[in-house]
């Protein structure tokens, strides 16, 4: 500021100044406490977009134990986008030392979108339960396909409990730190002990071959007795590739995303912040990563993605429907076609059996097809799981013809389409991200069809007195709206605001025959004023 100022003496205070001013406003806003703070907060944010989302829990004694808040744009990327959740806590995001999670996924893009965030009392399967009811509430009942999360086990049970059906990954990045941990004896002196350990995890497809693997790394190392590796070996359906071709999972292995907000998170925030400033600065880091992706829109429709192989109907399918992360990533795929070969088939009946290899490698895979319905699949799952055409199956429309991506194959959530749709809450109305916008929409809406309306009405003289009187009745029954509407707003009870007991509000004394209004003098206001003698 001084040197916008043309030097410090041009300011007219000092640093202590800035100091005190600042602690002097942060007072007047915790003047009524955090909890009383917090839900003014919370109140503030539901009137400025009624679709934002929040849950208070209570102790015994009504204080404020658990908390959790997402707001109208994090509930429009939950329906857009919930195939795959992350979820992450993290501790000493405030004085407290409250576990800050947040659900965090993947947009069209592959970037990061929040689905809501939370402050918890403590890591207990009970908070757990809590959060993830709250979280379901406030997403319409909604569960994910996947969620990942880290090996605490209160959490497991508490997604066991309550997004049944929902299938829970372990993050294959704590399972490896881990393991480092536990078993960083045997990684030393250039032991391969973590590479085949990853391969486990990573490389097999088969369930055969990653059991075989696994007993030949537990003979190789001498660990069949070790009990860390036992038990990871019991939550195998969590974690090996082998058991997770059932899952869609999106590309996603870990709970990377919801560190790395977390990560961003540290660069706003101190321990030592207030929870309502805490929640201020939650907001500056949710608000740049949806700058960042807006700004990956405007690149998207306005720049052209690096085509290898610009003569390829399928690639120039691939590059109109499909986001440019996405569309290179299929182009990986495709680029590898060229080194799939077939070295078995089968087409004596409509159903088409290939076992396609690679070359320099000992996989193979087997690929089914029907080309008079477009179906195709491969063992690999890679389209199961991640949601794009592998590079076998793609061998397998090379030799049946087919030059377009078949239609059952594109998955909305990677295409450029991916935003185009309306979100309905569960009051079965249009959420919006910002009602103002939302104002102005409706106004750009109806001036095209009254345009319309009157041009056509002004053609006839029968036509414009239908108009007119019409045009005349709406207006009635509009004033009559504006006259209704303060009285609906009195009887409507907010939907998501949550009081405690505890806070009270004062109630006016009344008087019979009194105004209440009105305040009351005292005997000094009362007493006339003395005259002057002449």
């Amino acid at each position: 500021m001084g040197r916008q100022a043309g030097g410090r003496q041009n300011i007219g205070y000092i640093p202590q100044d800035h100091h005190n001013y600042l602690r002097s406003k942060r007072q007047r806003d915790l003047i009524h406490g955090e909890a009383s703070s917090l839900l003014q907060y919370f109140t503030e944010q539901s009137r400025l977009n009624p679709f934002f989302s929040y849950a208070v829990q209570l102790d015994t004694n009504e204080h404020v134990t658990n908390i959790f808040w997402a707001d109208a744009r994090m509930i429009i990327d939950y329906a857009l986008f919930d195939n795959v959740v992350t979820f992450d806590t993290t501790f000493c995001t405030n004085k407290e030392n409250r576990s800050f999670g947040i659900f965090a996924g993947f947009n069209h893009h592959r970037g990061v979108v929040a689905f809501g965030a939370a402050l918890l009392y403590d890591e207990t399967v009970e908070s757990f339960n809590w959060l993830f009811e709250a979280f379901l509430e406030s997403h319409g009942k909604k569960k994910p396909i996947t969620i990942f999360t880290d090996q605490d086990a209160a959490m497991a049970k508490a997604i066991s409990e309550v997004f049944h059906g929902t299938w829970h990954g372990l993050c294959t990045w704590h399972l490896m730190q881990n393991a480092i941990k536990h078993l960083g004896n045997l990684m030393k002196n250039g032991s391969s002990f973590l590479s085949d350990l990853n391969k486990c995890v990573y490389q097999y497809v088969e369930e055969v071959k990653f059991e075989s693997a696994w007993e030949e790394l537990q003979i190789k190392y001498g660990v069949e007795n070790n009990p860390w590796l036992n038990r990871m070996y019991g939550l195998k359906e969590k974690w090996a590739r082998s058991y997770m071709n059932n899952a869609f999972t999106s590309g996603m292995r870990s709970t990377q995303l919801s560190e790395s907000l977390n990560a961003d998170l540290k660069d706003y925030t101190k321990s030592i912040l207030d929870v309502v400033q805490f929640f201020k600065h939650f907001e500056r880091v949710v608000n740049d990563k949806r700058a960042k992706e807006l700004k990956v829109d405007f690149d998207a429709r306005n720049k052209l993605p690096k085509i290898l192989f610009s003569h390829t109907k399928i690639i120039k399918h691939a590059e109109e429907v499909y986001t440019p992360t996405i569309f290179n990533l299929f182009q990986d795929e495709y680029s590898c076609v060229g080194d799939c070969y077939i070295k078995w088939k089968n087409e004596s009946s409509n159903l088409r059996e290939y076992i396609v290899g690679i070359l320099d490698q000992e996989m193979e895979f087997k690929v089914e097809c029907n080309p008079s319905e477009s179906v195709i699949q491969c063992n690999c799952r890679k389209f199961e799981t991640f949601g794009i055409l592998c590079c076998h199956a793609l061998k397998g429309l090379d030799l049946l013809d087919i030059k377009c991506i078949p239609k059952a194959y594109i998955l909305r959530r990677w295409t450029l389409a991916a935003r185009s749709m309306v979100i309905e809450y569960s009051r079965e109305k249009e959420v919006v991200k910002h009602v103002n916008l939302d104002s102005t929409k409706r106004s750009t809406l109806l001036c095209r069809k009254l345009v319309k309306l009157a041009s056509q009405a002004s053609n006839s003289t029968d036509g414009y007195d239908l108009v007119n009187n019409a045009a005349t009745d709406l207006f009635k029954q509009l004033d009559n709206l504006v006259k209704d509407a303060p009285h609906q707003a009195e009887s409507t009870e907010e939907p998501n605001l949550i009081i405690a007991k505890g806070l009270k509000k004062k109630e006016k004394k009344k008087r019979e025959g009194k105004n209440t209004t009105k305040r009351y003098k005292s005997c000094l206001e009362t007493q006339g004023k003395s005259t002057k003698s002449p």
